[in-house]
């Protein structure tokens, strides 16, 4: 009897260290490879599958999920930007480096210097079932960040392109593992008509079931390990041609897996051990709010300013999930209210914007608002907190009217000047405090994340005083 060609791929996406969803998507997988037939399956990642505001993750500078990716057995991982922007060059040299059973793949990121490291390549062939299947993997082009942190990201499609074209005749079938989101894959489909199966991630999307564009079958499995997606690849006798169809595989009813639990475990005493150092002792509690001016936010807005060497600095309470109590302060606890991914940044605004995003500071709407994704890991947006400003102001006046007065330093705020002010990457991106991103100018700070900047504040004497001075003056109604 003629064999079967067919293989099955099993992809998973945007896992930003649900670490238990990874234990049922393993599960899933290795019943798939029972089902199949082992040298039938494919499993591949499409990236961030680490997120530092987990502890485990954290504590082991992501050598843990090394361990988790073997366990689960990938075949083939690409990078997301929560790896590629979140950990150095050299941490991803310890993780991704050694005797892994996976594969990692990107065609758009290279050094500085266009070299790869040793444990990355651009593209891979993979052949099972007597099929031969090659894998393209491109990642979010953050070109500014990147080169912050030595790497340089090409133009995706661009990069795409070139590596079909390098690939394509060794190939029956061309997957491409996309971490740049619905809109490129959009476009992808439209003009790499080669590709036959796009693997979608980034913007957290699902496709259920997958969809047709032009040649290409687009797959995608939304977030947090929620769903596997599938992807079954066969040839039709009858049509003479390769076919293609996919499904996605909710987790919720699946057992985790024991083995990869059990590594979580080991995860989280590694970690804990690692964070459990004393980076200070308080004295007094620094209190954290999100609705009223409160110390420990503005520490943070205190230090933003100085570590960018700045006029002003400016940053939303809700990026801290909690105050700090008397006595001893560990790097765990400041992980602990301040997970975000966040960096610190510079930019050069006019006095304008910065009294728009002033006023809207004052109103529910924005205190109240709740963000996703930009690396933001709070519950919601806060009122801001401010160095180096005095901001006075009246709760009865009309909505956008109840800032009376502000000052820069001692000086008037004027309104076409622009000033440097110590900020965070999020607002860059357009959200939040929308007013905030209308800068001239910017420059980012990476590696380094926000919660460093309050560490090294916490043993500031003078900025631990400073916090609790009111930068916020309510006028009374006479």
């Amino acid at each position: 009897m003629k064999q079967k060609r067919e293989v099955v791929i099993y992809h998973s996406n945007d896992l930003h260290s649900r670490l238990e969803q990874g234990a049922k998507i393993t599960t899933i997988i290795n019943e798939g490879r029972r089902l199949y037939g082992q040298d039938n399956v494919i499993a591949v990642d499409l990236g961030d599958h680490m997120d530092r505001a987990r502890m485990e993750t954290e504590g082991t500078d992501g050598q843990l999920h090394q361990s988790l990716l073997n366990t689960t057995a990938y075949n083939i991982i690409t990078l997301g930007n929560n790896e590629g922007l979140t950990f150095t060059s050299e941490q991803l040299d310890d993780i991704y480096s050694g005797d892994n059973c996976f594969q990692v793949i990107c065609c758009n990121l290279q050094k500085l210097d266009g070299q790869l490291p040793d444990w990355l390549t651009t593209s891979t062939i993979v052949k099972r079932a007597g099929i031969s299947i090659g894998f393209i993997a491109a990642t979010a082009h953050f070109s500014n960040f990147y080169e912050l942190l030595g790497w340089k990201t090409l133009e995706p499609i661009t990069a795409i392109k070139q590596e079909v074209d390098a690939i394509q005749e060794k190939c029956d079938v061309i997957v491409l593992m996309s971490h740049l989101g619905i809109r490129y894959d959009e476009q992808i489909a439209d003009q790499c008509p080669q590709i036959d199966v796009i693997l979608g991630s980034h913007t957290h999307h699902l496709f259920d079931p997958p969809i047709r564009r032009n040649h290409s079958l687009l797959c995608a499995a939304e977030k947090f390990g929620s769903y596997v997606g599938k992807v079954i690849i066969s040839y039709d006798d009858e049509l003479q041609r390769f076919v293609t169809s996919g499904e996605v595989i909710p987790t919720a009813a699946y057992e985790e897996d024991a083995t990869f639990m059990a590594q979580i475990e080991d995860g989280r005493i590694t970690a804990a051990d690692k964070l459990s150092r004393v980076i200070v002792h308080l004295e007094e509690p620094l209190e954290s709010d999100d609705f009223t001016e409160s110390p420990l936010p503005n520490l943070l807005a205190i230090g933003l300013k100085h570590w960018c060497d700045a006029e002003i600095g400016i940053v939303n309470s809700g990026q801290l999930l909690g105050g700090l109590a008397i006595g001893p302060v560990t790097a765990s606890e400041l992980h602990a209210i301040c997970p975000s991914p966040i960096n610190p940044c510079v930019m050069m605004l006019k006095g304008k914007y910065l009294l728009e995003a002033l006023e809207q500071s004052l109103l529910d709407e924005f205190q109240t608002l709740k963000l996703k994704g930009y690396g933001f890991r709070g519950e919601q947006l806060g009122r801001l907190a401010v160095d180096g400003l005095k901001v006075t102001y009246s709760q009865q006046h009309s909505p956008m009217k109840k800032v009376i007065s502000v000052t820069v330093n001692g000086e008037p705020l004027e309104l076409e000047k622009s000033y440097k002010i110590a900020s965070i990457d999020m607002f860059t991106f357009n959200i939040g405090y929308k007013s905030l991103a209308n800068y001239s100018e910017v420059s980012f700070f990476l590696p380094q994340f926000i919660r460093n900047v309050i560490e090294v504040e916490l043993t500031n004497r003078e900025h631990l005083v400073q916090c609790r001075d009111f930068r916020w003056i309510v006028q009374k109604n006479k």
